[in-house]
């Protein structure tokens, strides 16, 4: 017996925006890309099992990557890893209730990509940093002469100050580096860092008439910053982090 085919989602473009959509790789297997329209707009899909998709690495990357492959033909709204709908009408009602939001939403994002940069603290200028802190100093004295027991709150308060020390590096990293490249974005978040050396989490939503302009920032900033930190600067991508309507497909029960 053979599976019930349904449509699996990538993302939304603009009807007839592509010639030719190419194929997908879904839960390891190779299917066409389709596009469903309605009005001016249009849903890419495969057709694919009516089914969970579990979300281990390799299939979000291959979701990712087929998003990233039609945005470079033309501009996209991304679609959430792992939806399925039943049939084409579904797709349709879908584009239907949308259609108000994506008359907003296209003219923000169209000719503009989204662009990722970590700043990340290199250990040697952060214990640097961190020593020519008078109180810091005095705290470590402190607990080299105690044992461990008797310097519990001590060790508290270090860690206390550690955690101050980075939120004031990282509003110096804000300034210095990601306030200028929010001027040249046509817009820019700040997210939460992650582990105990990152300064900065960072989006941008680039126009591409300003690519140049932006890298270019970057690679001086960088150049400025180099002997503290690391960049981890990522992209293009769709604009994953500047769209404000939560789209989703009908999930698999």
């Amino acid at each position: 017996m053979s599976e019930e085919l349904g449509k699996y989602p990538f993302c939304i473009i603009k009807k007839d925006s592509v010639d030719d959509l190419g194929r997908a790789v879904l839960d390891g297997e190779e299917r066409q890309l389709l596009a469903i329209p309605y009005k001016e707009f249009a849903m890419v899909v495969a057709e694919a099992p009516i089914k969970i998709y579990h979300p281990k690495k390799e299939n979000v990357m291959n979701h990712q990557n087929t998003i990233s492959a039609v945005m470079e033909q033309t501009d996209v709204i991304p679609m959430s890893f792992g939806n399925v709908f039943q049939s084409e009408e579904d797709i349709e009602l879908l584009l239907q209730n949308l259609y108000e939001n994506l008359q907003e939403l296209f003219p923000q994002i169209e000719g503009r990509f989204e662009v990722g940069l970590k700043v990340i603290a290199k250990k040697e200028w952060l214990q640097e940093e961190m020593n020519n802190q008078s109180k810091a100093q005095k705290l470590k004295k402190k607990i080299e002469n105690k044992s461990k027991e008797a310097s519990y709150y001590d060790r508290i308060e270090l860690g206390d100050f550690a955690r101050t020390f980075m939120k004031s590096k990282g509003e110096e990293a804000a300034q210095a580096i990601f306030l200028p490249l929010a001027e040249i974005a046509a817009s820019a978040k700040q997210t939460q860092t992650l582990g105990e050396k990152m300064l900065l989490n960072t989006s941008f939503l680039v126009d591409a008439r300003k690519e140049e302009e932006f890298d270019a920032k970057v690679n001086e900033l960088y150049e400025q910053w180099e002997d503290k930190v690391e960049f981890k600067y990522t992209g293009p991508w769709p604009a994953y982090n500047f769209i404000d309507i939560k789209l989703e497909a009908r999930k698999v029960q």
